[in-house]
C-alpha cells in the first residue's frame, strides 16, 4: 500500500496543485479587460505588467509542477507568488457581508495551496517527474 501511495500520490498531488494556476493563468488571458479591472479596483499599480507577470507565474509555474520540471523551484515562487495575492486581492478583513464571507474562504483556499507547495519545495517533485531520471 505505501509502495503505491508513494508511486502516485506526487503526481497527483503535482496535478492537483497545477490546476488552479494554469486555469487562472488562463482566465487572466481570456478575460483579461475584467482581470486588469478587478485588479484595478483593489488599488495595483502599472495594472497590465503585473497581470501579465501573474499569468507568466501561472502558466509556467503550473506546467512546471504538472511535468515535476523544477519542481522545487516553481512550487517556491508560487508560493511566494500567493503571498501578495492573498494579502491584497483577498483582504477580507476589511469587507463585510458576503464579500467578506467569500474573499475569507479565498484567502483560506490559497494558505492551503501554500501548504501543498511549500511540501513541493521542500521533498521535491517526486515520482513520475522529469526530474527523477536526472538524478539517477
Amino acid at each position: 500500500m505505501q509502495d503505491a501511495i508513494d508511486r502516485y500520490a506526487p503526481p497527483v498531488g503535482r496535478i492537483l496543485l497545477s490546476i488552479i494556476m494554469l486555469v487562472g493563468g488562463f482566465g487572466k488571458i481570456t478575460g483579461w479587460a475584467a482581470t486588469a479591472g478587478y485588479m484595478q479596483s483593489k488599488g495595483i499599480p502599472i495594472v497590465p505588467l503585473f497581470l501579465v507577470l501573474a499569468l507568466v507565474i501561472e502558466l509556467v509555474g503550473g506546467v512546471a509542477l504538472v511535468l515535476g520540471f523544477w519542481a522545487r523551484w516553481a512550487a517556491a515562487i508560487l508560493f511566494l507568488y500567493l503571498i501578495p495575492v492573498s494579502l491584497v486581492m483577498h483582504n477580507f478583513w476589511a469587507l463585510e457581508g458576503m464579500d467578506q464571507q467569500i474573499n475569507m474562504v479565498m484567502f483560506l483556499k490559497n494558505l492551503a495551496i501554500m501548504g501543498g507547495l511549500a511540501y513541493v519545495a521542500a521533498h521535491g517533485a517526486g515520482a513520475w517527474s522529469l526530474e527523477r531520471p536526472a538524478r539517477r
